[in-house]
């Protein structure tokens, strides 16, 4: 690499290679997103990490996956092709909660959609092995992270064997998987066969049966789960409570002809493996070969904003954090993320505003005890919800300090959290964090995402409950009319979750009403493959309690419990009216203060209902 420019794009053709004198690259990563160079984006972190190590890497953005030919485009890996299918799961990417085709890709050029496979990780290892037959292959994201084990597949509403088997990959890398991928580089690079490759924590590998397998715990197999939910959901149980790299143990369950076996998660990245990561010369824009495209639409929210650190203790049920980037919170120094905010500064259309410093989860700045350090996580016990820990150490004083210097910096006007703040931890804690976030880190309106109100939901969603968020309101009112500033709550919530019924939607839309919300977003819940709550979906069973959970499955009782949340917009009164007669709350219909909608055949039928908090800005409102 002797004369190249730092900051130069990895390879994406023939001539890219021959400018830098390379006949050869070490590996070549075939991703399902088009190539942008910043540390938001797996692949790119992945690749420069990589070449750091020295290695020779290239990578191959969204190629057609209709032919091999795509595929040998940067000629044959001297070690092997990395897979990905992208920073989401192709189908979830592809596909909204009803099952409809998204309109738009923002990982893929001008977001165009179908710039890739559907099941994008199993198609680009068939045309791979067809231009390579004898080239390891080894695949990850969160595609193939949360598709390790048989899972449930929403989309075709069946469980299926595990991606290392139908992809037919030689390795999976599971998780973050800088450290798992660096390890591997080195074994291959010392001549290890890749099927030799059974020692990396982070990974997962194909041998015939358990006899090829030692000191591991058995699943239920590929044909227990397909045929008995109970199965499914002890499987699900299992191997959710062995995430952890310190205490969990290596796993193994017969996938038909093979068995998988997952070796336990990679072990927390140390502060100083995290600033490497992030200190690495990525070019932090798109490559220019999407230009003419108009860029890469889903760099926009992340190109002024800061990664501080990884992982979630959070514990919220329908999310896949906890089986990819684990519990155990991962953070970066101070200096390193610094230096990124003024190296930001120095971008041509830098106007001086951070957009956000965050992670999963803004305000988890250390792990939620120390004893997470030397001995895991505990295991079968939350960390924060629907009840905190007596151990958990409530505490935003490094989040601070980080705020404080990097507001300090020359060229800096504005710093904003957007990345998510759980209110319940930060009422826990005995520090000034609130004031200091309203008073300095808010655009006028702060995202927090409550989900439901009823206990039950929120319990099984792995949330606080309403008294929790109404509390965290009257401080943040409180703080705000004490500062004069007008700054408003946005809430996120959450519809058809396992456990909510339809009288539990009439009882959040009323929660909505009386607070004067009018969320423009709902979120009807998605079953994505290696959540809690997806096993909740599928089975009808908490797998961790083996109670009986209820869930709305129809498309018609899902859209009544979406239009709930939005009851106030003319083009969902009809099917409010249907649900609320469905569940005996004809009360709610008519126009008295308590309705949510007005009756049919009048007048006013169809149009906005005038709330008591009309004429003045409501929370979570745009002004127009």
């Amino acid at each position: 690499m002797r004369g190249l420019r730092r900051h130069a794009f990895l390879p994406v053709s023939r001539q890219d290679m021959l400018e830098r004198g390379w006949e050869e690259l070490d590996f070549i990563f075939v991703s399902g997103d088009a190539y942008v160079d910043h540390p938001s984006f797996g692949p790119a972190i992945l690749c420069r990490l990589l070449e750091k190590h020295g290695y020779r890497v290239g990578i191959l953005p969204q190629p057609d996956w209709h032919s091999a030919g795509a595929f040998q485009r940067l000629g044959k890996p001297r070690l092997a092709f990395l897979v990905s299918a992208g920073n989401m799961d192709s189908l979830l990417n592809k596909f909204t909660a009803a099952k409809k085709q998204r309109r738009q890709d923002a990982y893929s050029p001008g977001g165009k959609p179908g710039c890739r496979p559907e099941r994008a990780t199993i198609v680009y290892c068939s045309r791979i092995r067809e231009a390579y037959p004898d080239v390891p292959v080894i695949i990850g994201g969160i595609e193939a992270s949360l598709r390790r084990f048989a899972h449930y597949d929403y989309w075709t509403d069946a469980v299926r064997r595990s991606i290392l088997v139908d992809s037919m990959a030689d390795l999976l890398i599971y998780g973050m998987g800088e450290r798992a991928l660096l390890e591997v580089a080195a074994e291959l690079h010392q001549g290890v066969p890749v099927g030799n490759v059974q020692d990396v924590q982070g990974t997962c590998y194909r041998v015939p049966d358990f006899d090829y397998v030692y000191d591991y715990l058995k699943l239920p197999s590929f044909e227990e789960v397909r045929s008995d939910k109970e199965a499914f959901a002890e499987a699900f149980r299992q191997s959710y409570l062995e995430q952890d790299a310190l205490r969990g143990r290596r796993l193994a369950q017969q996938n038909g002809e093979y068995c998988v076996v997952a070796n336990p998660p990679a072990r927390p990245l140390s502060e100083e493996e995290m600033d490497e990561i992030y200190d690495l010369p990525y070019e932090r824009t798109w490559h220019p070969i999407y230009d003419a495209a108009g860029g890469v639409p889903a760099i926009r929210e992340v190109r002024f904003s800061l990664v501080s650190q990884r992982g979630c203790f959070g514990g919220c049920n329908f999310c896949a954090i906890i089986s990819h980037e684990g519990r155990i919170i991962q953070r970066r120094s101070h200096a390193s993320i610094l230096r990124e905010a003024q190296l930001l500064t120095t971008l041509p259309d830098f106007k001086g505003y951070i957009h956000d410093v965050g992670g999963p989860t803004a305000n988890f700045r250390r792990p939620s005890c120390d004893a997470q350090l030397k001995r895991g996580t505990c295991r079968g016990k939350p960390c924060l919800s629907p009840e905190p820990c007596k151990h958990l150490m409530a505490d935003h004083s490094d989040y601070i300090a980080l705020l404080r210097k990097l507001r300090a910096l020359p060229g800096i006007k504005k710093v904003f959290v957007r990345s998510g703040i759980r209110f319940d931890y930060l009422l826990l804690a005995k520090d000034a964090f609130l004031e200091e976030l309203c008073r300095h880190h808010v655009s006028g309106q702060l995202k927090i995402a409550p989900e439901h109100v009823t206990d039950r939901v929120t319990r099984l969603m792995g949330k606080s409950g309403k008294a929790v968020y109404l509390e965290f309101v009257r401080r943040f009112t409180r703080i705000n009319q004490r500062l004069g500033k007008k700054q408003y709550l946005v809430p996120y919530f959450m519809s058809s979750h396992p456990g909510a019924t339809l009288e539990d939607a009439i009882e959040l839309a009323e929660f909505i009403r009386e607070l004067g919300y009018r969320p423009e977003q709902v979120q009807d819940f998605i079953p994505t493959p290696g959540t809690l709550s997806t096993c909740m979906y599928y089975t009808g069973i908490h797998p961790m309690t083996g109670e009986k959970i209820y869930t709305a499955k129809s498309y018609e009782e899902k859209q009544m419990q979406r239009a709930l949340l939005q009851y106030w917009n003319p083009k969902h009164h009809r099917i409010v009216r249907k649900a609320l007669r469905l569940a005996g709350r004809e009360d709610l219909i008519g126009y008295g203060r308590q309705c949510l909608v007005p009756p049919e055949h009048s007048l006013k039928a169809d149009r906005p209902l005038r709330s008591r908090h009309d004429g003045k800005r409501q929370s979570g409102r745009k002004k127009r």
